[in-house]
């Protein structure tokens, strides 16, 4: 089994002649490895010739990638405009005091890491969130509990 290290050097070198390979390593990495070790930023910034703070940079600016592992779930809640409109203000205040963890953080036993996303394309049906693999609509602070108090059967 390959350690993190040698993950991030195959990515690199999977990816490093591509034009602009900064995101597409940073992709390769988060989706090897589940996110981006702290560790790795200045092989990758080595590697690719651009300063530490170039890439932490980058890793701080898009939502998607992290820094942490994430829990055993992740819940990504819709926040563009039309599931705001539709009450997504309101589930992810919920979200946050049902499982005890801003946006952006995993909750204490690693089971769940809350997430916002911009646009899950569910406009007609918000607010939408997804949860693992799975895109639900219409999402209410009931439905929500409902969800996430089946996590561990299978979702329908």
């Amino acid at each position: 089994m390959a350690t993190g290290d040698e993950i991030v050097l195959a990515v690199i070198n999977e990816r490093r002649a591509l034009r602009g390979a900064l995101l597409p390593v940073l992709h390769g990495i988060q989706d090897r490895l589940g996110y981006i070790p702290s560790e790795a930023v200045a092989t990758i910034a080595r590697e690719l010739n651009l300063s530490r703070a170039e890439v932490h940079g980058v890793i701080t600016f898009y939502h998607h990638f992290r820094e942490e592992p994430a829990g055993r779930t992740v819940i990504q809640i819709c926040r563009a405009e039309a599931c705001q409109a539709n009450g997504a203000d309101a589930l992810v205040e919920h979200a946050r005091a049902h499982l005890g963890c801003a946006l952006h953080e995993t909750t204490g036993d690693g089971a769940i890491t809350l997430e916002p996303v911009f646009c899950l394309g569910q406009c007609a049906v918000g607010p939408a969130l997804m949860l693992g693999e799975r895109l639900y609509g219409r999402v209410t602070p009931a439905r929500f509990d409902e969800l996430v108090g089946r996590l561990g059967e299978p979702l329908a």
